[in-house]
């Protein structure tokens, strides 16, 4: 457990590392008023281990920098927009700070007491979300490209048309709904307690909702017919001037972390909003699903029994009980971009439903709810506080997570405008 912990922490630093082996002017610029510059992300991610880690969750403690200093990463008091006014730390004094704090932290780690290792996990996880928060500030910056073209993916395959008929049918019935931490030991407060869910037969479509399918949708006259969005929508598609993906140009081009290339049909669609999902949604006769539908098409098994109960058991990842390779799912961010629908069919679940794991977050039509029984964990503004405000949750992680940061239970929410992140959607119907 110990190792696995050092492992990960090693893993997750050396991503953050690379991402920010940039100079002064590129880690102090702020290349969008939604993102941070990545010098405070990098500041922040040392100031939340060693608050964590090396000072138990008290932050009446001192910790390795001053109180003062310490406020200036603190992103309940800070909104992105403003960061980069405040007096920072430079580049060489924040990467001096993360060194010593994890110097620290390994040096201890030998002797921290088994209880306290959920926190090292939580460490983890928080650097990895913070990855991918800075791979979005990469994509949205100008510039010649930093980060090249990206690893090589697998070939997609054929795949029916996300249509109804084609559409896998999830039959009504119960199942078992978030996890345990007994189960996932790193789960978080908002994916427990496991619970069960009763559903309605629903059908979702076998992959995500591809390139090629939003052009469709595009010349169909999609972003101009307000009879597809719903009034919010289409009054925020009015006012943001929505006319295709972002990152898309009116040539058929797009921006890909400075590379330009012609949208490739055969990826899932990513950088559009809730919003423009929905309206998609319901030009093509489908709707989004709710999460506990996706859930229930990535985890359940209904041909297993387990303990006696012969109606299904839940497995830990779509595929089965082996932890994620490149084999079955585009994670950990090298690609940089999703991989084509149809590429890993060794990923499926149990109902035959693909790549719900990476590629793309997808938005569902849930809003960001406790589950019966919540209790918050390790501090209480993790979750708690975004309960039933104006969120929409997304599932199923992006290529740019790292497979220590997502699960299938993990929830992940956001404005419904928002669409710098690397979302997208899968329809669902009514069976």
């Amino acid at each position: 457990m110990r190792e696995q912990a050092a492992r990960g922490l090693e893993t997750a630093r050396a991503r953050t590392l690379a991402l920010t082996d940039l100079d002064e002017r590129e880690l102090t610029t702020q290349h969008s008023p939604l993102m941070s510059p990545l010098v405070w992300d990098l500041a922040h991610i040392g100031q939340q281990e060693d608050l964590w880690l090396l000072r138990g969750g008290d932050a009446r403690r001192q910790g390795l920098i001053s109180a003062q200093v310490e406020r200036l990463y603190d992103a309940f008091e800070h909104p992105r927009a403003t960061r980069v006014s405040l007096p920072l730390m430079s580049s060489r004094e924040a990467r001096g700070y993360l060194g010593e704090v994890r110097h620290r932290v390994l040096d201890g780690l030998d002797r921290a007491p088994e209880e306290q290792l959920f926190g090292y996990g939580m460490v983890e996880q928080h650097e990895q979300q913070h990855v991918e928060t800075m791979l979005a500030t990469h994509q949205l910056r100008d510039g010649e490209p930093l980060l090249g073209h990206g690893a090589p993916l697998p070939a997609g395959r054929e795949v029916p048309a996300a249509r109804r008929e084609d559409a896998v049918l999830v039959p009504a019935g119960p199942f078992r709904l978030g996890v345990d931490g007994t189960e996932e030991p790193f789960s978080l407060d908002n994916e427990r307690p496991a619970h069960q869910v009763d559903l309605p037969a629903f059908r979702i479509a076998r992959v995500p909702v591809s390139n090629a399918q939003w052009r469709e949708f595009m010349a169909a006259g999609g972003y101009d017919d307000p009879a597809w969005w719903s009034e919010r929508g289409w009054a925020h598609r009015c006012e943001a001037g929505l006319e295709r993906p972002l990152f898309w140009a009116a040539d058929g081009s797009r921006r890909r972390f400075g590379v330009v290339e012609q949208v490739p049909d055969d990826e899932p669609v990513q950088h559009v909003s809730f919003f423009e999902a929905e309206a998609f949604a319901t030009w093509a006769g489908a709707r989004l699903p709710t999460e506990q539908e996706w859930e229930k098409a990535c985890t359940w098994d209904p041909a297993a029994g387990h303990d006696g109960a012969p109606e299904g058991r839940r497995r830990r990842w779509p595929w089965g009980e082996s932890a994620p390779t490149p084999a079955l799912a585009n994670l950990g961010g090298t690609a940089l971009r999703p991989a084509p629908v149809g590429a890993y069919p060794a990923g499926a679940s149990a109902y035959g439903v693909e790549q719900m794991i990476g590629e793309v977050w997808e938005w569902t039509s849930s809003g960001f709810e406790a589950w019966p029984g919540f209790t918050p964990m390790l501090y209480a503004d993790y979750s708690a506080p975004f309960f039933g405000g104006d969120y929409r949750v997304l599932r199923g992680g992006s290529w740019a997570v790292d497979g220590a940061a997502v699960r299938p239970s993990f929830r992940n929410w956001d404005h419904p405008q928002r669409r710098q992140i690397f979302c997208g959607l899968r329809l669902a119907w009514d069976a």
